[in-house]
């Protein structure tokens, strides 16, 4: 991750997830130089030094800084996840308008919160397997609801992709490199670029006589 990157984008963490007090003050700040510096170029010291406390106060909310980037990777694939969730209860149709509502939850959270994505993402290997455990879990939930549409679909006709596997992969990987590029400055909306991207979903599910009514 380029620290320019971070230059760009505001380091925002959702409101309802986001401990209150320090202990946020904390993510927020471990949030802005892990994106500027990385996980290994980040010290305790420079955390506390960004909100101007001592190691000894941050110590007393987080054991480490690898604690501190564990709640932040657990908290984006918690965000993730119950937005696709939602998505799917939401959507009442069939495996098409099933992907449309996974697709647009995924980029939304990658647009709306590019990064906490980043850091969940590219920083989610500096944890030791304990840590990285819980977050892990969410993400391999994530994948099944997408590769059960995806599954369904073909099972049933909407879809002509001959390997859902290979579909799921080119869909989340479409999905979370908005997070690499999308920002304030762009000429889209996180909407425009999630229905936009939700159709190019349903092309590489080979939905390509689906016609999306429009949000």
């Amino acid at each position: 991750m380029e620290s320019a990157r971070s230059a760009t984008v505001a380091a925002e963490l959702p409101e309802q997830a986001t401990p209150p007090g320090t202990a946020g003050r904390i993510l927020v700040a471990g949030l802005e130089l892990f994106a500027e510096k990385g996980f290994s170029g980040t010290s305790i010291r420079d955390i506390g030094g960004r909100l101007g406390i001592n190691s000894a106060t941050l110590y007393s909310h987080y054991r480490s800084k690898e604690h501190v980037l564990a709640a932040l990777v657990l908290l984006g694939h918690q965000e993730l996840h119950t937005r696709l969730q939602r998505a799917l209860v939401a959507s009442r149709g069939g495996p098409a308008e099933q992907l449309v509502a996974l697709v647009r939850a995924h980029v939304l959270a990658h647009a709306e919160y590019p990064l906490l994505a980043l850091v969940a993402n590219a920083e989610l290997h500096a944890l030791g397997s304990e840590a990285a455990a819980p977050a892990l879990a969410l993400r391999e939930q994530s994948w099944q609801l997408l590769l059960a549409v995806l599954d369904e679909g073909v099972r049933c006709g909407e879809f002509t992709v001959a390997d859902p596997l290979l579909a799921a992969a080119a869909i989340v990987s479409m999905g979370r490199q908005v997070a690499h590029w999308y920002g304030p400055r762009q000429p889209y909306t996180p909407t425009q670029i999630a229905d936009t991207f939700s159709g190019y979903a349903l092309a590489v599910a080979g939905a390509a006589h689906y016609e999306r009514e429009s949000t």
